[in-house]
C-alpha cells in the first residue's frame, strides 16, 4: 500500500476487491437463490399460497435469524482483530521454538539468519500470504534470535531478558497511545519514515560489508566510539515504534473494510518482522550501554 507498511503494502486494496466480491454474492445472488425481478422469481401476493408461511421469509425465520448470534469470521470469510491476534501468537510461538534451538545450538544462528533473510523477502513479495512460508520465516528467525542472544548473554549476564522487557514496553507502549488516539500516522510522517529507513537500510549494509571485509564496525569503532552506536540505535528504535503505527493503521483499516481473514498472516508477519528488528537494536543498545559502564 502506497504510504503504508511495504510489508504490507497490497493489505486492504487486496480485501477491498475480495469484500466487494463477497458482498456481490451474499446479497441479490446465486446465495439466496434467484434474484429479485430476473426470469423466474414471482413474488407471492397478500392473501396468496406461500406468503406468511413457512419459508425463507417467514415470520418465524425472521424471528429465528433476529435472535440468533452474530455471524463469526468462519460465517462472514472477514478478518477480525481476534484472527491477527491469534495469528500473531501462532507466529512469535514459531519465534520461540526457533530461539530455543539456536540458544542452545548456536551453530543454527548462520543459517537461521541467511534462510530466516530469504523466507522474509519471499513473504514481502508474495502476493498472498502463505501461512506455511510465514511460520518458517519465524521459526528461522528464531534461531537467529536464540543463537545471537546467547552469544550477547555470555558476554553480559541478564541482557537477553532486559532486551526482551524493553521490546515487550516499546510495543505496548505504541499499543496503548495508538487504542487512546493520541497516535495516528501522517502522509508527511510516512514520507519522513520512509527516507529515515531506506537511509537505515544503506547504513546496514554498508556496516556489514565493512565488519565483513575489514572487521571494522561502524557503530562502534568510528571516531565518535560508541555515542554513534547510540544514537542509530536510538533512531532504529523510533523507526520500529512508527512502523508498528503504520502496522496498527493497516490492521484497522483492514477489518474496517473487511479485508478476508487470510490477511490475518500478513498482519502477523509485519508485526513479527518489527518486533524482531526491535528487538535486536535494543539487545545491541543495552550491549553498548554494558560496554561503557564496564571500562
Amino acid at each position: 500500500m502506497a504510504g503504508g507498511n511495504p510489508l504490507l503494502r497490497d493489505f486492504t486494496k487486496q480485501g477491498a476487491g475480495s469484500a466487494q466480491q463477497s458482498h456481490g454474492t451474499q446479497y441479490g445472488q446465486s446465495s439466496y437463490g434467484t434474484p429479485y425481478q430476473q426470469p423466474g422469481y414471482q413474488q407471492p401476493g397478500y392473501g396468496q399460497a406461500g406468503y406468511g408461511q413457512a419459508g425463507p421469509y417467514s415470520a418465524d425465520r425472521l424471528d429465528s435469524m433476529y435472535n440468533a448470534p452474530a455471524a463469526g469470521t468462519n460465517q462472514t470469510g472477514r478478518m477480525t482483530y481476534d484472527d491477527v491476534i491469534m495469528r500473531t501468537a501462532t507466529v512469535l510461538g514459531a519465534v520461540v521454538v526457533g530461539a530455543l534451538a539456536g540458544w542452545i545450538m548456536p551453530v543454527l544462528t548462520l543459517p537461521g539468519a541467511l534462510i530466516g533473510f530469504v523466507l522474509a523477502m519471499v513473504n514481502v513479495f508474495k502476493r498472498q500470504p502463505s501461512p506455511a512460508l510465514i511460520l518458517a520465516y519465524g521459526l528461522f528467525e528464531g534461531m537467529f534470535l536464540g543463537g545471537i542472544s546467547a552469544m550477547f548473554e555470555s558476554m553480559y549476564p541478564g541482557i537477553a531478558v532486559q532486551a526482551v522487557i524493553g521490546t515487550l514496553a516499546v510495543f505496548g507502549s505504541v499499543l496503548v497511545l495508538f487504542r487512546s488516539g493520541k497516535l495516528r500516522a501522517s502522509a508527511r510522517a510516512t514520507k519522513i519514515f520512509m527516507v529515515a529507513l531506506m537511509a537505515y537500510v544503506v547504513f546496514a549494509l554498508v556496516n556489514l560489508g565493512a565488519v565483513l571485509l575489514f572487521g571494522f564496525n561502524i557503530r562502534t569503532d568510528s571516531p565518535l566510539g560508541p555515542w554513534l552506536g547510540l544514537a542509530i540505535g536510538a533512531i532504529a528504535i523510533l523507526l520500529a515504534a512508527y512502523s508498528f503505527v503504520l502496522d496498527f493503521e493497516n490492521i484497522k483499516r483492514g477489518v474496517e473494510v473487511g479485508v478476508p481473514e487470510k490477511m490475518a498472516w500478513s498482519a502477523a508477519f509485519g508485526l513479527t518482522v518489527t518486533l524482531v528488528w526491535l528487538y535486536i537494536e535494543i539487545l545491541r543498545i543495552l550491549a553498548i550501554i554494558r560496554e561503557m559502564t564496564s571500562n
